[in-house]
This record gives structure tokens, sequence and C-alpha cells, in this order.
């Protein structure tokens, strides 16, 4: 098998990997000492985005990057097949407003989303706001969008090449024109109304244009905005100059009766002032103080507030709070806690809808304002759902339902009689028949059973040959959850087995199982991922030449963790704008607000285990590392490129044998949030082009579905 596959590589008219040539990375002596302990940090002036230095290595590293990919022979067919999958209609949930129903929807290959408008469900739809016209090429998206109390105006803000700064203005929802309202420097806040008059937001001190990108956020500020008015006019109501690492944010209940504001200390814990502006003299007084515990206002009954907590309730409980007499001893359960996870509540029609998982798939329930339980919302099997709720007067809402190989498909739910009718199915481009997805659990290092997803080809064969794709997260209490993505169907359609691991640090077993995962116990979420690549080549899934390893963000962090931890376990690795300097992340951006879940090294307890696992600060010169294909972005100011660019590098450096490291750098991109089409398919083209090519793997054609509808 070996010459045989000697015979194919060399047949082919590829840039022979041994002579893959990396531009030189200068490094520098700068050395951090962290309590006694000297830290080496030669790279450390790629953290200057706008040095013209900086700025060639950039367009050095693409070139080696695009010259590499470029003679991956079946590339050009891995994007036509791309296409085809992404080619069509995606909608989003109804939502009425007014006299109108306002809807989401793509035609297949726009760069955004288009928002339409119809009168009645059987109305001829027009549009009503087309954000394509914002920007020639598709890199200014869509943020936050609302309607005010009476529908009167929609606010709605932008944020341009992905970055999270936002820019906001106001539609009169009669027309659709334009109005003069103009409020800039928004960041990491939605648009909340008060009534028809103008809307509460969070901001920052206006920026440097040159550091906005990646100088640490600091004194994020709660304003209010009077429609037709200049920003210059705008009230300050809420800010903390004695903590400048904090973010707040601001709205009123759907009554208009309370003003809430919630503050955080970082991704985890919150603090809630209200104002009841119904009473004599209305100011702001503490309901929970912070940051313990994670409370959040779900709406009000009258002049008392319901409030979804984890107040000795790791799974999550609602209690009615009289904020006259918020001690907790005053408090009224419910909906007490369960066994499940509670992980949101909406409000429509006079109804609460609590949503939870079961082995991080969801269950939702309809209760009553006085937590008597209505009844389960069915739903169609183990996946993902959302959307449950509307307004107070809603007789009605839709929700959205999805897994890994069942398209998202919206029905319409009726709160009085609870039945759901199928709305509107997704028609796609890929046989979902073919596959089937299976949930198994495994032991990690420790004894702890863990979650997993699979998804692949009908009668796979567990001959150990399998290429598979292990995506994970573990972090910040967000759960990995079944849904469909046209980009994984691709490599499922290739014989790919797609697994989905639900690692500790998540909220899928509530904040016993988030915090078996943060801080101190982060290396579990490594162990945990390590332990289920082990699982599917103990059980003959794939075997160690055939594992590629993906996540971004926190995830692009674990990913880095778990190949330089184990680099013999895995063939292709996939970091993603990942948070790999895990002794300076706190000092860029919003990095401060991640020291909840990590810790910081400015302590000397954290830095002992941060160290023990920072990817940058874990490559070893002469070990034979995965192929690596590293992504970041230039406007990515949620994890700043630095964090790529310093790994990327001393990987280079280290790497020993013929596995390829290329850094990936999208241009007029972020995080992630409000990519156009165009460059999604792009960036898909690539990674699965490396990882296919690095796996041994061979494009296939497939049998695509006819005019035969394929769900």
């Amino acid at each position: 098998m070996k010459k045989i596959l000697a015979f194919f590589f060399l047949s082919l008219p590829l840039l022979s990997l041994a002579q893959l040539q990396y531009p030189e990375t200068k490094k520098t002596d700068v050395t951090d000492n962290y309590h006694g302990t000297p830290v080496a940090d030669p790279y450390r002036w790629l953290e200057d985005d706008n040095s013209e230095e900086t700025k060639a290595w950039v367009q050095q590293q693409n070139k080696v990057t695009n010259d590499y990919l470029a003679t991956i022979p079946f590339r050009d067919k891995v994007k036509k097949r791309l296409e085809e999958l992404w080619n069509y209609p995606k909608y989003g949930s109804p939502s009425k407003k007014g006299d109108y129903y306002y809807f989401s929807k793509n035609d297949g290959l726009q760069n955004q989303s288009v928002i339409y408008r119809q009168k009645g469900l059987n109305g001829k739809p027009e549009i009503f706001f087309d954000p394509n016209k914002l920007s020639a090429d598709g890199t200014t998206a869509l943020g936050a969008w609302s309607f005010s109390k009476n529908n009167k105006y929609v606010g709605y803000s932008v944020a341009m090449s992905g970055s999270d700064w936002q820019e906001a203005f106001v539609l009169d929802a009669a027309n659709g024109k334009k109005l003069a309202d103009n409020v800039k420097w928004i960041k990491f806040s939605g648009l909340n109304w008060k009534g028809d008059e103008g809307f509460y937001y969070s901001r920052y001190p206006e920026p440097d244009e040159k550091s906005k990108l990646s100088k640490q956020n600091q004194f994020h500020q709660v304003w209010y905005h009077k429609i037709g008015t200049s920003q210059a006019e705008d009230v300050l109501i809420y800010k903390d100059d004695a903590h400048p690492l904090r973010n707040m944010g601001g709205g009123m209940t759907e009554d208009n009766r309370f003003l809430i504001i919630s503050m955080s200390e970082g991704t985890s814990g919150a603090e809630i002032w209200v104002k009841d502006t119904k009473a004599l003299d209305p100011k702001f007084t503490l309901l929970i103080a912070g940051f313990k515990t994670s409370p959040s206002v779900v709406t009000n009954v009258g002049d008392k507030l319901l409030v979804r907590t984890n107040e000795d309730a790791p799974n999550y409980k609602i209690v009615l709070v009289d904020p006259k007499n918020p001690a907790k001893e005053n408090w009224k359960t419910v909906i007490a806690e369960k066994e499940e996870v509670l992980q949101g509540v909406g409000t429509g029609g006079g109804y609460l809808f609590a949503s939870y998982l079961k082995d991080a798939s969801t269950r939702v329930y309809q209760h009553g304002y006085d937590g008597k339980l209505v009844r389960e919302i069915k739903l169609p099997g183990i996946g993902s759902a959302g959307g449950f709720g509307g307004d107070i007067n809603s007789k009605e809402f839709f929700y959205t339902y999805s897994s890994f190989s069942y398209p998202p498909t919206i029905f319409r739910y009726n709160i009085t009689t609870g039945q759901s009718t199928l709305f509107r199915k997704t028609e796609v481009k890929f046989d979902v028949s073919q596959f089937e997805t299976k949930q198994v659990f495994f032991t990690s290092k420790d004894g702890t059973k863990v979650p997993m997803f699979l998804t692949y080809k009908k009668g796979l064969k567990l001959d150990g040959t399998n290429p598979a794709l292990i995506y994970g997260y573990g972090g910040f209490n967000i759960p990995s959850t079944p849904g469909f993505s046209v980009s994984n169907a691709f490599f499922m359609e290739q014989g790919g087995i797609y697994a989905v691991v639900n690692l500790r640090g998540g909220s899928e077993y509530g904040e016993k199982w988030h915090k078996a995962g943060m801080k101190e116990n982060k290396q579990n979420v490594f162990d945990d991922f390590i332990a289920a690549a082990e699982y599917l080549v103990k059980e003959k899934y794939t075997n160690k030449g055939k594992i590629a390893i993906r996540g971004g963000s926190n995830g692009g962090l674990l990913v880095g963790a778990a190949m330089t931890q184990r680099p013999d376990l895995f063939k292709v690795a996939i970091p993603q704008v990942g948070v790999m300097d895990m002794l300076r992340y706190h000092k860029f951006t919003i990095g401060w607000a991640w020291a909840v879940e990590y810790g910081r090294s400015d302590s000397a307890d954290a830095f002992n285990y941060l160290s023990q696992y920072s990817p940058l600060h874990n490559l070893k010169p002469g070990v034979s590392y995965p192929a690596t294909i590293v992504t970041t972005a230039d406007h990515d100011d949620r994890v700043v490129p630095a964090h790529s660019f310093k790994f990327a590098a001393a990987l280079q450096a280290a790497q020993a044998g013929t596995n390829p490291t290329v850094i990936r750098i999208e241009s007029k991109a972020g995080h992630g949030a409000g990519k156009p089409t165009s460059k999604q398919i792009e960036e898909a083209t690539d990674i699965w082009s490396f990882t296919m090519y690095n796996l041994g793997m061979n494009y296939t054609e497939p049998v695509i579905p006819g005019t035969k509808k394929a769900f």
C-alpha cells in the first residue's frame, strides 16, 4: 500500500512537500518574566497588525499557502461542488409585525440574506431591506435588527469587514425609508426600544482608528438615542468608571415598565440593576448582585420580575423576584430545576417557553407565567430547535428545527392548541436519505462519560479505514448541538465521518459540566477530545492517519492544544481564529472578558496551568506535527490575528518531517459573523481540499438528486 501511495503522490504535478519553503520569520529577543519563570516571545513583533513588516509577512505567507493549495488537483472540483451545495434558498423564520410577516431569504449564492415582508401568509413577498446593496463585495453585514414597540420603526446595525464594531441606523417601517439617525462605536449590543421614542444601546468611547482592531476595550457604557436627534444629543444611562473591564447592556421590559441593566465582568456571571419607571421616584436599584451566578430577566409580571438563574441550581430555574424585596429568601420558584439544563426561556402570547437540553438535543416546554406546565412541544427527533417566542399578543410563532442530516425546517406553532404544522421545507442538492446520525458515549481519561454525535453514509464499514473529521468547542458554557451544514455535508458525501464531541466546558449538562472544563480544569476538555479520537480508532471507525480535527475560536485553542499534546494521533489539524497565546490573550480587545473562563497569567496559579497547555508555548522543535492549515482574518477584533500569526510562525519553525504548515489569512473578514457567501465558499474549498489531500482522499463525483425532491 505504501508503494502505491508513493507512486500516486509522485505521479501528480504537486508541489513537493519537502520543498515547501516558508517565509523566513524574524525572531527578536523578547522575554517576559512570569512569577520568576522567563518565557521567550520571539514573534512579539507580529502583534503589530499595522506595521509594514507584519503586512509583508502576511503577503508572503498567503503566497505560500495559495501556491500550495493551487497544486491540489481536485480543488476546482471541490469548489464547483460546494457552489452547487450552497446554491439553494435559505429562509429564516417569519415574524409578524403589524400587518406584515417579515423573514430573511438568501436565493442561494447571495452574499448576504435579504429581508422580505408580505401581508398575510399568502401575500406577495416584497424586498424590505437588502444588505447586499451596502457594499459591492458583500463584506458589510447586518447585525442587530429590531422593531420599535408599536412597529413604527426598525433599528438595525451593520458591521463592516467582519469587525465587532457596528454602526446603527433607523428605517421607517411603513415605507422602508432610511431616517437621518446614525449611531456609531457600538459593540456587543442590540438595539432595545423604549416604545417608539428611541432605543438603548451599548458602546465604547470613540477608539483610535489605528488601534481599534487590537487595543483593549474599556469603559463599556449604556446610552439612549431618541429618534430624530443626533448622537451628540444621546443620553448616558449607565457607566462604571471604577471598573473599566465590565460589559453592560440595557433594555425595557415588553410593557415599557422596567428598565433593566445587566453587567458582567466576563463571559459568565452577571449583576442586574432595575428601574421601575412607574415608581414615584424612579431610580436604579440592585436586583441581583454579581458575579457569582448568571441571572437574566425573562419578563415582568406586573410589578415583579421573572428571572432565570443558576443560584443554588446548576441546571437553572425560573424564580419570581420582587424588586422592592429582592433578597434571595424572598424569591418564589416558578419553574424548578430539572435534571436537564434550562438553556433559555422565551415568551409569547402570555406564556413561557422553556428550552432544555437532553444529551445535547433540544426539548421545549410551554408553561404559564405561574409555572404550570401546559405541554411539551414535540420535535421531529434528535436535533436543535430555536425561535420559541413572540409578542405578548401573539397567537402563533414560527420555529426552526435541524439536525446533522436534517436541513433547517420551519414549523408554525399555534400557542393555544399546541399544534405544530410544517411551514417550509428546505430543498438541498444533497440526498439526506443516504446518511444517518448516531450518538455514542465514550469514557474520558478520568472516567467521565462523554457524548459524541457521528454522522456518515448508511452502510459504513467499521474497518478502520474511513476518513473522519472531529469537531469540538468545549468552553464558555456553550453547547455543541446537532445542526445542518452544507460544508460538512460535502465531507460526508465524500465518504467522511463527521464527529461532534460534547466536551466539558459547554452547557450540555449544566454548570457542573461547564466548571469541569474551565480554569484549572481546562485540561479535561483536551482529554475528552483526545479520548474521542482514541474511541473512533478503537471501534474501527478510522485510524490515526485518517483523522482531521477542527475548531474555531475557543475551539481553535482546543485544536492547538490537542495537536501539541498528541501530534501522533491526528493527521490534519485545522485551528481557526484560535486563542493560541494563553499568556497574553487578555491584553487585546475583549480578551480580558475570557479571564473568568481561563484565568490570567498575572496570577501565579493560573500561569502554572495556562503555560502547560498554551498552544504557542508547547510547540517543540523536531516534532512531526499534523498537516496544519491555520485560518484567521485581518479584521478579527474578537480573537486578534496575532494569535494565529505567532502560532503559525512557531509551528513552521518547529515542524519536522514533510507535513505542510500553512496559514490562510482572509482579507476584509473577521471572526466569522456576517462573512459573505463568496468568502465562505472560498474558505470551505481551501479547507476541504487541504484536508482531503492530506488524508489521502480522492474527490468522487456525487450522485446529485435531480428534479425529484431530496428532502
